[in-house]
């Protein structure tokens, strides 16, 4: 078991009160989320025949939707510890539900790989610090190479701390930590794919 002190989470998004709330004021919050998932789709498409994706930290469906709408996937992972976020992903995804694989487990914790499988790309938006603290990273992208298919792609974005970013250094990493921790888990292509508006998306290989 861990030893780091965890930030604490200011919502909690297990409850359903909770999770409309963050879905419904998300895209007002981050206007720039969809240059995001453009990206992401973008090099889902340069990679070629993608299988399987694995999503953490799927939420209410919104990359989801934007990835299945703009590329040819044939099963899509969404892995998420909130059932009431399945459920709002769900209603957004309406027919390419029959798609999605809805996991409920949190990556947080040890075994949450345990049955899923091999993926072709591994997808997170925004969801890296919820780990609480950013000590946590390296170990979650190890899991992640793991259950990546040899040559497979992991696209990650999240905030950064320092200079144009966040304050909190102790939950966000800096450009070079988000960087540095995918080397220690043992990728050794990583790329910036876009840095602004508080955030970065790298592509690990």
């Amino acid at each position: 078991m861990s030893t780091v002190k965890e930030v604490p989470s200011p919502i909690d998004l297990r409850n359903k009160k909770a999770a409309r709330e963050w879905e419904r004021t998300a895209l007002e919050k981050r206007p720039e989320r969809p240059l995001f998932f453009g990206k992401f789709a973008e090099q889902i498409q340069l990679k070629g025949d993608v299988a399987a994706i694995l999503e953490l930290g799927s939420g209410p469906g919104f990359l989801a939707e934007y990835i299945l709408c703009h590329s040819d996937v044939r099963d899509y992972f969404a892995l998420d510890f909130s059932a009431a976020m399945h459920g709002l992903a769900r209603k957004r995804l309406g027919e390419f539900s029959q798609n999605v694989h809805f996991v409920e487990r949190s990556f947080k914790s040890d075994d949450w790989m345990e049955g899923l499988g091999k993926f072709s790309c591994v997808v997170t938006n925004q969801a890296v610090h919820e780990l609480r603290h950013k000590s946590l990273a390296p170990r979650l992208h190890m899991q992640v190479r793991s259950i990546l298919h040899e040559g497979g792609l992991y696209l990650v974005n999240d905030h950064f701390a320092g200079p144009d970013g966040m304050s909190n250094d102790e939950l966000y990493m800096t450009r070079e930590e988000q960087i540095e921790a995918l080397r220690v888990a043992g990728f050794s292509e990583i790329q910036t794919l876009i840095c602004q508006s508080k955030m970065t998306l790298l592509g690990a290989a």
